[in-house]
């Protein structure tokens, strides 16, 4: 038996505060009081309290449980199954902060606890929070929201793939890690970052790409040819309400197009080829002019 996971266990005794329960493979299934056991063999049993207990319990019935530890730090068991176990993730609600860090609510009697060490940015009672479930130094079942580690990396999801997640760590030099599904190991690189992004906003993206150990490389933004027409609206809507010039060209820096256009250089190079090719623009080494405005606005800009 062991803390954190669902499991079918063995009815072995039956007493008024509920029903022990034990591991099918244990041969110790008589109604020797559990005090008189020996040491190494208490913890093979479990309470199930009497009020989730089956009123017609039998020995040797077998019943579908999880593990925990109450209030009192005692194992004990619940037909209560929560959204999280261990070595998995959820998302679950910040019931309140107290010193020692947050209590999170996960449909049990007590509370889980998220430390502060475990924590990558603060939350508050309210929030949802990404964590994942293991075992402390001291043998309790706690949250962590460095979930990073704990992310699978066997989804279905294949390249052009729409996907939906949660934020839960930022890395300037790297860019945004997603939770896809709230259990897919993901990240969107810091060059497709076309917007500010916060620890748990929820992202609609595309898969750009899915890498040979199964983590997935997100975009915000859909695929190429699908975003072409859109993107040139943008430039253009631009262009017309800056006067018809817009001093950006094939040699301006990526950074200056991410922040006036939100889009790569390359994307911003394919918009442009787009809008020269419907006429709509003339494109020189100073800038963007459009098509039909007054020449007098092509003046070269520093």
């Amino acid at each position: 038996m062991k803390l954190g996971l669902v499991q079918e266990l063995e009815i072995v005794r039956i007493t008024e505060n509920g029903v022990y329960l034990s591991d099918p493979a244990d041969s110790t299934t008589d109604n020797t009081p559990a005090d008189r056991l020996p040491e190494d063999l208490t913890v093979q049993r479990v309470l199930l309290p009497k009020n989730q207990s089956p009123k017609n319990a039998q020995i040797g019935m077998h019943l579908t449980v999880f593990l925990y530890k109450d209030s009192e730090d005692r194992p004990i068991a619940t037909t209560t199954v929560p959204p999280i176990t261990l070595g998995n993730t959820a998302m679950l609600p910040v019931k309140e902060v107290t010193k020692i860090g947050a209590f999170l609510s996960w449909g049990l009697a007590k509370d889980l606890l998220l430390p502060f060490k475990e924590q990558i940015v603060r939350v508050k009672a309210g929030d949802g929070v990404l964590v994942a479930l293991y075992i402390d130094k001291s043998g309790r079942l706690c949250a962590t929201s460095r979930v990073y580690d704990y992310l699978r990396t066997d989804s279905e999801y294949r390249e052009n793939d729409t996907v939906t997640g949660v934020v839960y760590e930022i890395i300037d030099a790297f860019g945004a890690y997603v939770a896809v599904d709230n259990r897919y190991s993901a990240m969107i690189p810091k060059q497709d970052l076309f917007c500010s992004l916060q620890i748990g906003d929820i992202v609609t993206a595309h898969v750009r790409r899915v890498l040979p150990d199964g983590k997935l490389t997100l975009s915000l933004r859909g695929a190429a040819y699908l975003e072409l027409s859109g993107d040139a609206a943008n430039i253009y809507e631009k262009l017309t309400a800056a006067g018809g010039f817009l001093p950006y060209h094939d040699k301006t820096d990526p950074e200056t197009i991410k922040t006036v256009f939100s889009l790569s250089k390359n994307a911003f190079k394919r918009a442009v080829g787009h809008l020269l090719k419907e006429g709509k623009i003339t494109l020189s080494d100073v800038g963007i002019k459009a098509v039909g405005m007054d020449s007098s606005l092509l003046v070269k800009r520093d």
